[in-house]
């Protein structure tokens, strides 16, 4: 035999009451983001792979606010157009701003 509240019920308070129920039983309780909430940040440069399956080529894209909007099918130019993709990101001025003293 256990001792002690039975898991189903509220577990009781100081005062010998029972805690108030917050929600109802299957509802989370914790504090769930603002989908809505606008935290400053946008996106700049987009990649866009489609590698749909067997017989089918595969493709990439690139955009960027800065102007670049890149495509590229076959295996190995998609391959290299996400390498760019992944360069561009570091010396877009849209995506690292520059910083006072840096060398352009």
């Amino acid at each position: 035999m256990t001792t002690g509240p039975n898991p189903a019920e509220p577990t009781p308070t100081p005062d010998g009451g029972s805690a108030p129920k917050v929600v109802a039983e299957g509802v989370p309780s914790s504090v769930r983001p603002d989908l809505h909430a606008d935290d400053g940040r946008r996106p700049v440069a987009w990649l866009h792979i489609g590698a749909p399956g067997r017989g089918i080529t595969p493709s990439a894209r690139s955009w960027c606010q800065c102007g670049r909007d890149l495509f590229a099918a076959g295996q190995a130019r998609a391959l290299a157009l996400i390498d760019d993709h992944k360069q561009h990101r570091d010396v877009c001025p849209h995506i690292t701003p520059a910083q006072e003293g840096k060398a352009a």
